[in-house]
């Protein structure tokens, strides 16, 4: 993509998790003069974006996500690989027990984008899996990121722009977000915080530890499908491991549950004995903003261009959307696919 001078337009972009800031960087490569506005200090966990696993796998959401989801996460795909160094290009590793293949049979029936491995195969991609599973999914054109450093980096490229303004600790109120901007576009990336424009959001919550485990070697996220409780487990650097995640229909932002604990951990020791023994480091929990359907959406109101409900997609569809949302400011480009409100 390369950058196109777009005369004095300026955009003023408020939040900053994944949408935001894919916008921000989109917006300023087109040369626009841009404001982020942030109502956190920095990135945080404040941001919803700080609690994610991470994983870029397109073709294994298909098995719960509609087509568009696999298209935007192409796409996404492409600008992580152009603007962090922090992806890991090695694949997506689905199994289950012996006893729930019924349940992986059924995940392939659903994606494509994938080899059936055997038991030596999942050896050969991990290691200490070997003789765990007799059979699983190998998605070899999968990636997954380090999701707060890639954000970071995001964050730290924008202040870095002559053309680029970035303000912290700036929470608008309902009156100044009523008021009509004095940049030629206003992109609202607040997620859960647009139900007082978008009435249709929802919460859903999302539950993930991470472990540092010593003993275990993983070079991929790796999904146990399980009948009660399917998890994945992303390897992040220093032997540390995300593991997630439940969803609740909820917006509780609040503790991780004891029973959320449970059966995460037991998902993880189902996969690797040896995480009985590892540390728990952090835990957390937020609330995704989501439509009914589980699709982003971009709306227009006049002057304003909302970017939301990304749902557990973030880093999977968020930097697709930013595109398609400058594609609309700039260059009066509508993807249908996404847009189902445009009010000039």
């Amino acid at each position: 993509m390369s950058e196109q001078a777009t005369g004095d337009c300026s955009v003023e972009v408020i939040g900053s998790g994944v949408a935001g800031l894919c916008c921000a960087r989109l917006f300023a490569e087109r040369n626009c003069e841009v404001r982020l506005r942030s109502a956190s200090a920095g990135i945080n966990d404040d941001c919803c974006s700080w609690w994610a696993g991470g994983m870029l796998a397109p073709w294994c959401e298909m098995e719960s996500a509609e087509p568009l989801i696999a298209t935007l996460g192409v796409e996404s795909t492409a600008f992580w690989k152009r603007y962090t160094k922090t992806v890991v290009s090695k694949g997506s590793l689905v199994i289950a027990n012996r006893r729930d293949k019924p349940d992986l049979l059924q995940f392939a029936s659903k994606t494509d984008h994938f080899t059936w491995v055997e038991a030596s195969e999942i050896a050969q991609l991990e290691p200490e899996l070997t003789g765990r599973f007799e059979t699983g999914l190998y998605f070899n054109c999968e990636s997954h990121l380090a999701p707060r450093l890639a954000l970071q980096t995001l964050l730290d490229e924008l202040r870095g722009r002559p053309n680029v303004t970035v303000i912290t600790r700036d929470e608008l109120s309902a009156s100044e977000l009523g008021e009509p901007t004095q940049c030629d576009w206003r992109i609202d990336c607040r997620g859960l915080a647009a139900r007082d424009e978008l009435q249709d959001l929802r919460g859903v919550r999302g539950e993930m530890l991470l472990l540092k485990a010593d003993d275990v070697v993983l070079n991929r996220p790796v999904r146990l499908l399980h009948p009660r409780y399917p998890l994945y487990i992303v390897p992040r650097d220093d032997q540390t491991f995300m593991v997630g995640a439940t969803m609740l229909e909820s917006d509780d932002r609040g503790p991780v549950t004891a029973r959320s604990v449970m059966e995460l951990l037991n998902s993880a020791y189902a996969l690797h004995p040896a995480f009985a023994e590892a540390s728990v480091i952090e835990l957390g929990a937020d609330a995704r903003p989501a439509f009914t359907d589980n699709l982003p959406r971009l709306r227009r109101r006049g002057r304003t261009l909302y970017v939301n409900g990304l749902f557990r997609h973030g880093f999977l569809c968020g930097p697709a959307m930013a595109q398609r949302a400058v594609a609309c400011a700039l260059d009066n480009q509508i993807d249908e696919s996404v847009v189902d409100e445009y009010h000039t």
